[in-house]
């Protein structure tokens, strides 16, 4: 069973920061890809950012492009979403997830585990 264990939500006022953090219960996937997805009341689940296993390529959805970053250390089995700049809409339930394939995160086609998610409300 793998788990994906989420951290680092929280209350913040609009135009702070805040860093999610996401430990995966097994190094095998270390070689998966990685994604964070988030839920904002009333609202269906959506993407916010992908990163290949290697690190080397990131996607991000155009609504935190220049204010999120992605990134992941493979030996701590771990991935980081920063979030800058906060918004008010960028208040919702924030899920890592993982899956084998890239672009499969990015479509939204295929998870293959999902955290339990972390909550993350900006206030104005």
């Amino acid at each position: 069973q793998v788990q994906l264990v989420e951290s680092g939500g929280g209350l913040v006022q609009a135009g702070g920061s805040l860093r999610l953090a996401c430990a995966a219960s097994k190094r095998t996937f270390s070689r998966y890809a990685k994604g964070w997805f988030r839920q904002a009341p009333g609202k269906e689940r959506e993407f916010v950012a992908a990163i290949t296993w290697s690190g080397g390529d990131t996607y991000y959805a155009d609504s935190v492009k220049g204010r999120f970053a992605i990134s992941r250390d493979n030996a701590k089995n771990t991935v980081y979403l920063q979030m800058n700049s906060l918004k008010p809409e960028d208040t919702a339930v924030y899920y890592c997830a993982t899956t084998v394939n890239f672009d499969y995160l990015i479509g939204g086609s295929r998870v293959d585990y999902w955290g339990q998610g972390t909550q993350v409300t900006v206030s104005s």
